[in-house]
């Protein structure tokens, strides 16, 4: 974060007044808008965990148990302090993107949080990306918007695993933790397009993409979902996926004097991606700087080609293949699918491809210093407020950083 001085710091803190009255009436009765208040500092600033107890013993007046009833069953909704918060990011950092080639892109991915025990709604045995392996966890599905000026988290929602809908007792355990009744069993993939298709249906954020890893890269439903949506998308894909290197159409067989009129292409011309990357001649790359690192530019090497999707085994529309790879003698490559059109530029394709990173920024400053990882309610509405005010102290930190850096410039 950039440096502060004791009159930045001042300005801090009268700048949370300000941006906590935004978002106050949001939050109901003046008491649990104190209690906002209280939690936006405690996230910010409580010098211990950064949970409910000691958010209101170091930084509130100390009611331990008005602030627990704030985030676990207090009757705000997180959606329409979300609404609020997308309306700010248009307001704020949006304009940012006027005129660049690139625009708002929208990035999709999920993080875990280790729990204990298996109260916690939905905890379980499951894949924790950060550890690399599976391990007793929560995990939810995010959506961060991305400009040149920064990032804000546009919607969330927990994944509740298939456990959780298993056995006789499943209801009644999903009912203790506050679960909406009828929340059918969802897969990752089918939250994301749940979310994306939200900000489209509320209207506030115009996402120009969306960008992904693999494990949504290679998700069918979704990519029909985002076409279905008219959304423009670059998604990661395993090296495994097939595509075709020609017109399926043009691969249909020719009527035999016997038999039915063949309607399915043949799949001489399906290959994977890997196959295809492989086989680009050198003249195809191109070396693109596509954002700042630690160390300086960040450069990869790009080539893209026009081929047809494989979508549910049955040929799909055509799309962009775009292939990354890293500048050392034996280079990590990386492959990407798109459905923006033929004109699409090679540089929009690889810029819009690597701004999937910005979502690991966001949730490095959320779990390092903002408390995102250390909460400790167990209830389903527990758990998407805590996130939401995470959302919101984040926003607030980067327009604060924004305008120091405004104000160093100056």
């Amino acid at each position: 974060m950039t440096s502060m001085t004791q009159d930045d710091v001042r300005v801090a803190a009268e700048r949370l007044v300000h941006f906590h009255e935004q978002f106050a009436p949001l939050f109901g009765k003046v008491q649990a808008q104190d209690h906002a208040y209280t939690y936006l500092q405690g996230l910010l600033a409580c010098p211990e965990r950064k949970s409910i107890e000691p958010i209101a013993l170091n930084v509130g007046t100390g009611q331990v148990s008005g602030l627990q009833k704030f985030i676990n069953i207090a009757p705000w909704q997180s959606d329409d302090v979300q609404a609020d918060i997308q309306a700010t990011f248009v307001e704020e950092l949006v304009p940012s993107a006027t005129g660049t080639p690139v625009g708002v892109v929208g990035v999709l991915d999920e993080s875990a949080f280790a729990k204990k025990g298996t109260e916690s709604v939905g905890v379980a045995r499951q894949h924790n990306g950060r550890l690399g392996k599976e391990d007793n966890c929560q995990v939810g599905v995010f959506l961060i918007g991305v400009t040149p000026a920064g990032i804000a988290l546009l919607d969330h929602q927990l994944y509740l695993p298939e456990s959780w809908y298993e056995g006789d007792d499943a209801a009644e355990r999903r009912a203790k933790v506050h679960v909406p009744e009828g929340l059918p069993f969802r897969t990752k993939p089918q939250i994301a397009a749940e979310l994306v298709r939200s900000v489209a249906v509320l209207g506030v954020v115009d996402l120009d993409w969306i960008t992904a890893d693999e494990d949504y890269g290679k998700n069918g439903a979704l990519l029909d979902e985002l076409e279905r949506l008219e959304q423009r998308y670059v998604l990661e894909v395993p090296t495994t996926t097939t595509i075709w290197t020609v017109d399926p159409a043009g691969c249909v067989p020719e009527p035999s004097s016997r038999g039915r009129r063949p309607t399915r292409p043949t799949r001489e011309a399906v290959r994977s991606v890997a196959a295809v990357g492989a086989g680009l001649p050198a003249g195809a790359w191109r070396r693109i700087q596509v954002g700042a690192g630690a160390t300086g530019p960040l450069v990869f090497e790009f080539a893209a080609v026009r081929v047809w999707a494989v979508r549910h085994r049955k040929p799909g529309p055509p799309i962009w293949l775009v292939v990354r790879r890293s500048l050392e003698a034996t280079p990590a490559v990386k492959y990407y699918i798109s459905n923006a059109g033929a004109e699409t530029p090679l540089e929009t394709l690889a810029v819009v491809a690597c701004r999937r990173h910005r979502v690991e920024d966001f949730f490095e400053d959320c779990k390092s210093s903002l408390g995102m990882a250390q909460y400790e309610t167990r209830s389903w509405i527990g758990w998407h407020h805590h996130m939401t005010l995470v959302g919101l102290a984040h926003l607030f930190v980067t327009l604060t950083q924004r305008d120091l850096k405004k104000k160093s410039r100056s």
